[in-house]
């Protein structure tokens, strides 16, 4: 294909080495144990590669830049050998997913025609063993041939996946127990992210390293991921400064080591943060009496406590300061104790611990009553921590920070009583006999430990940790919201009038054009007593743009609007054209309308304006349009002001990103903005591609985004696939240019004939490719092409119907098994390819979503009644019910007790059990209350 005569030409430097380096790659490591056995390989092929490895090790920038080579030469040197062109890591992978079901076949004994299935753990198992045996950068070459066999078995080389700061634990198994993902994927995942792949990449193209994870549950890996390593940094950085203060004792090391959330670190150095007057236990140090301490526990014999006093000392004047000082180092001593500590969690986990919340009493004498009464639930609250929803505990700590309520975390005595007799009799029963009055201060000093230092810790911990989850699970929310917000179906084909309603200014009108085009501006003032001359006006403006759908914003006047244009409707004022009109949220819009970014679009416009041209487009393209808007802005959070907002950005980016890559765009008309939000493109790439589309015209294949500034390799990688290329289009450029610069070469004299020949045999070679326009990655063009000859197709036939019957006879024959294996690739990869070549031209994932509910009519929420059933569009989800907007000013509220499975429709594809933003339901009116404006709705079921 003219594709890999390109890519020949791109790495011409780089193919000799490239040639052969399976063989090499997958000896190096025995080379250097044992190089005579491997007389085949020309030495001085494993001297080349020797030097490779070295290289990297002298300096270490240049390990990345050869990997990122590396990338792109692998399809390469396969293609010599008309091996997949799969991806790198994905050839191996299969082997994961197979030696997971027990089939073991690796991919690279298929490449060496070796079958036993035997000889593959022994294979695999050495090569993991050497590989990683050398130093960083080689290990970031065998990401890209060891690790992609991702293998289950004994992948689970948390040790070999060298981190920058090393602790006592295994960040692969740490990752694995928290999240719950096998050991393998988690291995497989932290390198990905290490090479800088994207979720979206990752989740599409990647998905046997990864055992077809869900992009939310990748994030939630990534997001762990970092949280680790935050708290080994802050570690290290503790351990230099201890270091140079002179405080750090193998004991205090072993400690900080062994931390793995900040709570434990906080915990264990907070005695020896500077600043602090020192806690008990070091002021009683420093008095000297820890070795009194430590030999009540070991040799109580020898100890005489009265020899330490010294009268004129504060702290040693007599036997009780004396003994109130050894109480504080041995209370110490025990609750800095991994095992003390592991044991008392143990015991809290069979307990029934509850959270408790109380009106605080300051504010039940000055505090608004307005606020007090939002939090009557929790005026007297409590539950086990266990079974506490996540929004009970935002709205406690939201309470707590008003100064509203009061929060305590209640422990039974219970837990205290065992606690203290498993620690005198067991753990630090002394190792000899004890006089009584020792055995007093041993007693008290596990009280004290409990009471001063661990009870306190406990209780942070538990409300650290059920924060963190609380907000974890609000910001998830957000996101699956906002997936759902924006993948809403578009209105293709339509003229629409978009409406910004408002009172005293007028309601503001925009009619854009199916392409988006604005084609007319007004103002109209309805709710002044001028509402009858207006609809003249409007009337006019329909039936000469013929626009049949009026979309309003559901801002301030919009309930007065939506009566005003229903009644129109009803009296088939607007006639001969049918109007319909949906309610559509405005959030974000006015915010959208005062940003740089609109001043650029619509310059000429006022930005109240620009808000009605907006509110249109949400319903034309509401992807495009969406994306314009900060997405925490688009308001379909849960108490989105109380969380992290550095975890909300980070989510809810990468959320855009998933969506405006997985449904793709159109390189040669999609917006910069657009652009920004494909995997793998940023602010400066994206504006680099438009300047370039602007001073070279159309792109014409996937190949051209390597000339453009600042797209190196990977981040071709990263984006190709999610570009999209309109073939006819391109068809038609390609036609034009053709005559232009055939008529140019006749008119041109003989000398400078050459030079225009040249470039029209350059403008030959960059021909459209029709795999562009699907889903298939550049790196599997290669099957994709030998998968088309085994099914007799053609590239030109994409998307057709002729193409699906060939598909489906072939794998009805040979089945996806069997058809992967005949093509040297995985089942991933090959239902990839056969989803690109069978959706036809133009087909977008947002078809299986829901359109937005027009309506020609009207009810208040006065006309209700219980009983009534009514349909209505999903606002937003939260953990306690869906809200509803049923089209009477106010959203209705499903409880999520009223959300069962049989509910839900079987037809669509659901990621969880729960509904989002724009879906359509029917629901039946359980209850309304009008003077607190609540409506409870029963689902019926989803249309």
């Amino acid at each position: 294909t003219s594709e890999s005569e390109e890519e020949e030409e791109e790495w011409e430097p780089k193919s000799k080495i490239a040639r052969r380096p399976r063989l090499p790659k997958k000896t190096e490591a025995k080379t250097k144990k044992a190089a005579a056995p491997r007389s085949t390989v020309d030495r001085k092929m494993v001297k080349k590669v020797a030097i490779k490895e070295e290289m990297p090790d002298v300096s270490f920038p240049i390990a990345p830049v050869e990997d990122n080579k590396m990338q792109l030469l692998k399809p390469k040197e396969e293609d010599a050998g008309t091996k997949p062109k799969s991806l790198n890591r994905k050839p191996e992978v299969p082997k994961k997913m197979e030696i997971n079901s027990f089939q073991g076949k690796n991919q690279n004994s298929l490449m060496s025609d070796e079958k036993p299935s035997t000889s593959v753990p022994v294979v695999k198992q050495e090569k993991c063993e050497e590989e990683f045996a050398f130093d960083e950068p080689p290990s970031k070459k065998i990401k890209l041939n060891a690790c992609p066999e991702g293998k289950p078995v004994k992948n689970l080389g948390g040790n070999r996946i060298k981190e920058e700061f090393e602790m006592n634990w295994d960040i692969v198994q740490a990752l694995s127990e928290i999240t719950n993902v096998e050991p393998w994927v988690c291995a497989n995942l932290i390198r990905l992210f290490q090479e800088e792949n994207t979720i979206p990449f990752i989740a599409r193209y990647r998905k046997e390293l990864i055992n077809n994870m869900e992009a939310d549950a990748l994030r939630e890996v990534q997001h762990t991921l970092e949280e680790l390593r935050t708290v080994a940094k802050k570690t290290h950085t503790m351990i230099q400064k201890l270091k140079k203060e002179g405080k750090l004792s193998s004991c205090l090391l072993k400690g900080l080591l062994n931390c793995r959330t900040l709570e434990e670190l906080d915990h264990v150095s907070a005695p020896y943060k500077t600043g602090s007057k020192g806690t008990k236990a070091q002021r009683a140090k420093q008095l000297g009496l820890e070795p009194a301490a430590l030999s009540l526990l070991q040799n109580p014999m020898e100890l005489n406590l009265f020899s330490y006093i010294r009268p004129n000392t504060k702290g040693l004047a007599n036997i009780q300061e004396v003994e109130a000082g050894v109480q504080h180092i041995l209370a110490d001593i025990f609750a800095k104790d991994k095992d003390t500590l592991d044991f008392v969690r143990k015991l809290c986990q069979q307990r029934y611990i509850s959270i408790q919340s109380t009106l605080a009493k300051v504010s039940s004498k000055n505090g608004n009553e307005k606020d007090i009464d939002k939090f009557q639930l929790y005026h007297e609250f409590s539950c086990n921590i266990k079974n506490i929803q996540h929004h009970q505990i935002l709205a406690i700590n939201r309470g707590e920070n008003l100064k509203i309520l009061t929060v305590k975390v209640n422990i039974p005595d219970g837990v205290k009583n065992e606690f203290c007799w498993w620690c005198v009799n067991e753990r630090w029963r002394p190792k000899q006999f004890l006089k009584p009055e020792f055995m007093r201060i041993l007693r008290s000093s596990v009280e004290d430990a409990y009471k001063r230092l661990i009870y306190p810790l406990l209780c942070r911990e538990f409300r650290s940790k059920l924060t963190s989850d609380a907000e974890k699970e609000s910001v998830m929310m957000f996101g699956r919201n906002l997936r759902q917000l924006l993948l809403t179906s578009p209105v293709r084909g339509r003229t629409l009038m978009g409406v910004d309603p408002g009172y005293k200014h007028g309601c503001k009108l925009a009619i854009i054009s199916p392409t988006s085009q604005i084609l007319h501006t007004d103002v109209v003032y309805l709710h002044c007593g001028q509402g009858f001359r207006e609809a003249e006006k409007i009337k006019k403006l329909l039936l000469q743009y013929n626009c049949s759908t009026v979309v309003i914003g559901n801002g301030t006047a919009c309930r007065e609007t939506e009566a005003y244009f229903a009644d129109l409707i009803m009296k088939k004022y607007f006639a001969p054209l049918d109007v319909v009109y949906c309610i559509v949220s405005e959030a974000g819009a006015s915010i959208y309308s005062v940003s740089p970014e609109a001043s650029k679009e619509m310059p000429d416009l006022d930005p109240n304006l620009r808000s009605a041209v907006s509110i249109a487009r949400r319903v034309q393209d509401p992807l495009a349009e969406l994306v314009k808007i900060e997405p925490k802005h688009i308001g379909v959070g849960m108490y989105q002001h109380d969380v992290s907002q550095t975890l909300l950005k980070a989510t809810l980016d990468s959320v855009v990103e998933e969506c405006v890559s997985f449904v793709g765009v159109d390189i040669n008309i999609c917006s910069e903005i657009l652009l920004r939000h494909i995997a793998g493109l940023n602010t400066n790439r994206a504006k680099n591609i438009i300047e370039w589309r602007e001073k070279n015209g159309p792109f014409i294949n996937r190949e051209q985004l390597k000339e453009v500034k600042g797209l190196g390799p990977k981040t071709f990688q990263q984006c190709a696939g999610f570009i999209r290329f309109n073939q006819e289009y391109i068809r038609t450029f390609c036609s034009n240019k053709k005559n232009e610069l055939g008529s140019r070469a006749l008119l041109t004299k003989a000398g400078a004939l050459g030079k225009k020949k040249s470039k029209l045999t350059s403008c030959a070679s960059q021909l459209p490719n029709p795999l562009d326009q699907t889903c298939i990655h550049p790196e599997s063009y290669n099957i994709a092409m030998r998968f088309l000859s085994l099914i007799g197709g053609n590239a030109n036939d994409i998307g057709k119907s002729d193409m699906q019957q060939k598909v489906n006879a072939v794998v009805q024959k040979e089945g996806l098994e069997g058809t992967a294996k005949r093509l040297n690739t995985t089942v991933h990869t090959l239902q990839l390819i056969i989803d690109g070549l069978t959706q036809p031209e133009g087909y977008d994932i947002r078809t299986d979503f829901d359109k937005p509910d027009f309506k020609r009519s009207i009810v208040c929420l006065e006309d209700l009644s219980v009983g009534a059933v009514l349909t209505g569009k999903v606002e937003n989800a939260t953990p306690f019910g869906v809200f509803v907007d049923i089209g009477v000013g106010k959203s209705g509220l499903i409880p999520v007790r009223n959300i069962t499975e049989a509910k839900l429709s079987k037809v669509k594809k659901r990621r969880s059990l729960g509904l989002g933003p724009g879906e359509r339901v029917e629901v039946k009116v359980l209850n309304v209350d009008i003077p607190r404006l609540r409506i409870t709705l029963d689902l019926i079921r989803v249309l």
